[in-house]
């Protein structure tokens, strides 16, 4: 008998702007077999199949399959589909366009355990003003690293680094002081412990007698010309 895979969803609203009157579902199914994925979006209802697993890595191949009704009717040619190997994202396009938020998701008002509410994307009537994004545009993985190069908005003072001449400032490693209160002479006497660093000038080497330091002793001393015949 096959296995319900866990449905994720949330809704925007809006009684002006029919693109902002969706609803967001999300089939998480890891290691899903695109080739066997299946699935019946209609104005009332959608009805989906796939199998998931890999053998070769010894993960248990399994069917799943559901079907429900929704609580309102959608447009199926204007909703959205995007298929990963580990889940099926859907925006669904609300036939009724108003403000109010459907209650839930499904026609009946049961208690379905692999229905789950998808706080990621979820937001209040009152707090939804916030742009509404494509399926197809809405790449999370994308989205974290966005987030995280967004916290590195900071950085944004290195951009004068071309050459390193933004570095002009720090006089002397002086203008380390911002770093957490570093204490530089304090880094370079660990360093210097740790064999980094030496303490002290290295001992001059003897060289044999009769030699220079330098193996480059200069050009070899100009011999006196002959006198012109």
């Amino acid at each position: 008998m096959p296995t319900h895979p866990e449905v994720l969803w949330a809704q925007r609203s809006s009684d002006t702007d029919p693109g902002k009157n969706i609803i967001f579902l999300t089939i998480n199914l890891p290691d899903i077999q695109l080739a066997t994925l299946k699935y019946d979006l209609k104005p009332t209802s959608i009805t989906f199949e796939a199998r998931a697993g890999d053998a070769s890595k010894n993960i248990d191949e399994k069917d799943y399959a559901f079907s429900l009704d929704f609580y309102g009717e959608i447009v199926p040619e204007e909703s959205k589909t995007k298929s990963s190997s580990r889940a099926v994202d859907l925006v669904l396009r609300k036939k009724e366009v108003k403000i109010e938020y459907w209650p839930r998701l499904t026609k009946e008002k049961i208690k379905t355990p692999f229905i789950k509410t998808n706080f990621d994307r979820w937001a209040d009537e009152d707090e939804q003003d916030g742009a509404v994004a494509a399926v197809e545009d809405d790449d999370q993985g994308m989205g974290g690293m966005a987030g995280m190069m967004g916290g590195m908005g900071g950085m944004g003072g290195m951009g004068g680094m071309g050459g390193m001449g933004g570095m002009g400032g720090m006089g002397g490693m002086g203008g380390m002081g911002g770093m957490g209160g570093l204490d530089f002479e304090q880094m370079m006497k660990n360093a210097g412990d740790l064999g980094g660093l030496p303490d002290s000038e290295p001992e001059p080497v003897a060289l044999p007698e009769g030699e220079s330091e330098s193996e480059d002793d200069g050009p070899p001393p100009l011999e006196d010309a002959e006198p012109a015949q």
